[in-house]
Order: C-alpha cells, then sequence, then structure tokens
C-alpha cells in the first residue's frame, strides 16, 4: 500500500508538472480500483461462509473423506481466495487441501481431501485459514478461519462371535422362582382375574369363553445387567509393552461391549483410566492431531478429578456410541490402584450384574477383590491381558473363590470361550 501511494504521489506531480491529461486519467483509474478493492475485500470475506463435512465418529483403520464447502452468499464476485486445512500429520492420507479458487456471486465450490484412523483417539481436524485479497496486490491480505471440528476415532473391535465367543454366556434374562417381575417375553398361560391387575393383561378371548375375567400370566424373570470393568491403574500393567498390553485390553472391552449390544444386552463401563477431555484443556498435538493429555504432576495432584463417571448398564446402539467415543479418549495412568477401587466402583450397580472385570493379571489380591464382589451379590468374570504361563493357578484359586477367569492376551487365547458354560457355573 505504501509504494501504490508513492506511485499515485509521484503521477500526480508529473500530471501537474507536465500538465499531461493521460496521466491525470491514470491517476483516477488507479485511485477507482483502490477505493473499490478497499470497499470490496472486507464485504467479500464477510460474505464467505465455509463448512466442514465429515464423519465425526468413525471405526479405527477406515479412511475418512473430508469436504470443504465454501460458499459466496455476496453480490459481487470474489477474484481469488486461497484455502489451507491443517491436518496432522498421522493423520494425513494423499495430498494435503491447499488450492487457490475464484467464486462468483452465489457461487459455491467443493473441496475434497481424505484423512485416515489409524489409531483410537479424540483429533482435531483444521482450522481451515482461507485468505483473500485484491487483483492487484495493492491491499492487504485478508484471513479468516474456520474453526477446528474433531474426530473420535473408535477403538479396533474383534468380533467375537468370529473368535468363537459362546452364545450362551451368563448375560441377559434369565428364568427365576423369584418374582421380581414378569416378562411378557415368557407368557406362561391364565388365571382368574384378581384385584391389583391391570387391564392390558386380559385375556379378552378366553374371558369371553368362560364368562369370567381371566388375566395373562408371565414367567418370572430376572434382568442380568453387565458392566465392564476396565483397569487401566498403569503401575498394575508390569509385562512387556505397556502400551500395547493397555490398548489391547481397550480393544477387548469395546469388543465385549459391541457383542453385548449387538445381542440387544444391558452393558455398562467402568473405568479408573483417564479422559483427557475432562481436564477442561483443549490442547493438541501437531505430529499426531491427538488430544493432549494432562502432565503426570498435573495428574497426580488430584486423580479422581480426570477418572471419568461410571456408564451405567443400558442397551441400544446409542448407549453403545456413549461406551465407544469413551473408550476412545480414555488413557492409562497412576490413578487409583485396582484393589483399592474395584469393589467401591460397583456398588451403583444393581443386584446380580454380572461385572467383567478386564485387568492385567491374577494375583491373590486381584482375585481376593474379585471375591468380595462374589459375596456383594455380583456375577464377576475375570479377564487378564497380559501373558501368564501359569494361569491355570490363577483360574483354580477363581474357581475356589466363586468366579470365571481367562486370559485374553491376544485373539487366539479366545479360543477356549468356545465352551458354553451356564451361569453361576465356571469354566
Amino acid at each position: 500500500m505504501g509504494n501504490f501511494s508513492a506511485l499515485i504521489l509521484i503521477l500526480l506531480l508529473l500530471a501537474f508538472f507536465l500538465r499531461v491529461d493521460f496521466i491525470f486519467y491514470v491517476i483516477y483509474v488507479s485511485a477507482g480500483i483502490y477505493a473499490w478493492g478497499r470497499w470490496l475485500m472486507p464485504r467479500g470475506i464477510k460474505n464467505l461462509q465455509s463448512a466442514r463435512q465429515y464423519d465425526r465418529n468413525v471405526f479405527w483403520g477406515e479412511d475418512v473423506p473430508v469436504t470443504i464447502r465454501l460458499t459466496n452468499l455476496g453480490r459481487l464476485p470474489l477474484p481469488w481466495i486461497q484455502v489451507q486445512e491443517s491436518v496432522a500429520v498421522q493423520l494425513k492420507h494423499g495430498d494435503p487441501l491447499h488450492q487457490v479458487v475464484s467464486l462468483g456471486r452465489h457461487e459455491t465450490a467443493d473441496f475434497h481431501y481424505k484423512v485416515i484412523a489409524r489409531r483410537r483417539g479424540y483429533y482435531q481436524l483444521g482450522p481451515l485459514r482461507l485468505t483473500t485479497g485484491d487483483l492487484f496486490g495493492i491491499h492487504p491480505e485478508l484471513v479468516a478461519f474456520l474453526p477446528a471440528d474433531y474426530l473420535t476415532v473408535y477403538p479396533r473391535l474383534t468380533p467375537l462371535t468370529q473368535l468363537g465367543l459362546p452364545s450362551r454366556l451368563p448375560f441377559g434374562t434369565i428364568a427365576s422362582h423369584q418374582r421380581l417381575f414378569e416378562d411378557p417375553a415368557r407368557p406362561m398361560g391364565i388365571r382368574d382375574f384378581r384385584s391389583g391387575d391391570t387391564i392390558r393383561q386380559i385375556n379378552w378371548k378366553a374371558s369371553a369363553h368362560t364368562r369370567n375375567l381371566m388375566v395373562k400370566t408371565f414367567q418370572p424373570a430376572i434382568s442380568l445387567e453387565t458392566a465392564v470393568l476396565l483397569n487401566l491403574h498403569s503401575p498394575d500393567y508390569q509385562f512387556g509393552n505397556r502400551g500395547d498390553i493397555t490398548e489391547w485390553a481397550i480393544e477387548v472391552a469395546a469388543s465385549l461391549a459391541a457383542h453385548l449390544v449387538n445381542q440387544r444386552q444391558s452393558v455398562g463401563l467402568i473405568t479408573n483410566g483417564i479422559d483427557p477431555l475432562a481436564s477442561g484443556q483443549h490442547g493438541f498435538d501437531e505430529t499426531t492431531g491427538r488430544l493432549l493429555r494432562p502432565s503426570h504432576s498435573v495428574i497426580q495432584a488430584d486423580p479422581g478429578a480426570f477418572m471419568p463417571p461410571a456408564i451405567p448398564p443400558r442397551n441400544g446402539r446409542p448407549h453403545l456410541t456413549k461406551i465407544l467415543e469413551r473408550l476412545a479418549r480414555i488413557e492409562a495412568e497412576e490413578t487409583v490402584s485396582f484393589t483399592k477401587w474395584a469393589v467401591n466402583a460397583c456398588l451403583h450397580l444393581n443386584w446380580g450384574v454380572t461385572i467383567l472385570v478386564i485387568t492385567a493379571n491374577g494375583s491373590e489380591l486381584v482375585c481376593q477383590s474379585l471375591h468380595r464382589l462374589v459375596r456383594a451379590g455380583f456375577n464377576p468374570i475375570l479377564i487378564t491381558v497380559e501373558p501368564d504361563g501359569n494361569f491355570g493357578l490363577v483360574r483354580e484359586r477363581a474357581r475356589r473363590l466363586g468366579f470365571a477367569a481367562y486370559n485374553v492376551a491376544g485373539p487366539r487365547d479366545l479360543d477356549p470361550w468356545r465352551r458354553p458354560f451356564q451361569h453361576g457355573v465356571t469354566a
């Protein structure tokens, strides 16, 4: 702009000195271009609308198409717009979005790129930088931003039917001699109407035939909900690569939850890991794009502040989405040890709930904690994720204490689950 003003001043001096009409014409045109650009540019970028379209929740390993849509809502064209999207290195899949486009009045342009979900987590996409200016470069460029959006990558899910998970698991609804409630899906017969019976249970056909009010009867049942108790207290994991084993524990938890919901069962999630989103900070790593976790010292000052609340057992796909989102963000950390946390964490659950305990190993202290859950009226099942050559001893210890135990250090270790077992019978 300074050079342009100097040029106008020089032309003006020449025009007065030489008395040449053409120079005055050039001055008028240049001043008009300057005024037009100064008026147009702020209004042009103000009328520029941008939006980012993509699937915000994806599964591990998926390619995620992202569309950037720019729309010129104004009546005047925009001569050029530079579009540049910020994407973390580990999310990039193909060429980055960095293009220049012109938009006419009420015109729309779409830009496409892809990211790849290489690892579970909560990621940032963007921000999008939009730069525009006049055709002659007289005025400084104007910059606008489309704020960042966020992408949740679910943990990898292992199809448990493929790996041999038995269908007759101790989840769901079982018949009971205790009349806690009657299951409408289990008709048993009819009986005479009694005071207090609901009209909805009246069998009108049988009543017309017998000329006496008859009501339907159903088998009594107990609803056996399931809670996944995921131990992510990092010092409890001592074998090999701690990061890989805790990731496997999260994958097992996600796979079990997905399987149960697919079987129309109620499932919840309780964990002593940390949710970085709960800290209130929203910093993201520039290389990975993942949400940054608080420092170890900050967590140690108040571990409970970063531990997410329990997700109570429910069924349905929306509830599964809530569980998978939590498992996408959760991280292992030195919070509260399993033996100090497990029993108290389950006190809010209903009597008879099956608790799938996913932890590193089946030490004697861990088994004693699960035995306390048995005595409290729960049905715990121990699932350890560290390799254990002497797991037979753990299984026998668990049998004596009244619960089943499995070592699932990898997909192949789920093979023993091919043998179906009944509720309350250890494997």
